[in-house]
């Protein structure tokens, strides 16, 4: 006999998730997926990604979706996305504004996707850049 979880994940690639996709695109969805993705991240469940999260600290639940609701930037980047027609790169997002730091009230604030994205782009360029410059002026020794 299939659980309730199985019966649950069967339906959902039945009709390709669409109440999921529905309600992730609701504020409250959207914080829901927000923070279990965060969460995803400081637990090493994103396997790729751990070596920049995991064990970093992080928010309760409750904490993040006040802070996010109590922001005025999430609802206007959030208003954005909706009408952008859900664009990727216009999604709210949380951006740590000290990467080495984690999800904490003090180091988070709100950026569309794609702003996010160039921030950790720049961010890797630059540590590149500071390897490079050590490796030349060792080199020099």
């Amino acid at each position: 006999m299939a659980s309730d979880l199985e019966k649950q994940r069967a339906y959902r690639r039945a009709n390709g998730n669409a109440v999921t996709k529905k309600y992730e695109r609701t504020k409250k969805g959207k914080l829901m997926r927000t923070y279990r993705n965060m969460q995803s991240r400081v637990l090493g469940i994103l396997q790729k990604k751990a070596h920049l999260y995991q064990g970093l600290e992080i928010l309760d639940r409750d904490a993040f979706y006040n802070w996010a609701m109590a922001s005025p930037e999430f609802h206007v980047l959030y208003d954005g996305w909706v009408s952008s027609g859900y664009q990727c790169g216009a999604s709210p997002s949380v951006d740590r504004v000290n990467p080495s730091k984690g999800y904490t009230l003090d180091n988070m604030e709100w950026v569309s996707h794609s702003e996010n994205s160039r921030r950790a782009s720049r961010t890797r360029n630059l540590n590149a850049l500071d390897l490079a410059q050590i490796a030349v002026v060792g080199d020099g020794l």
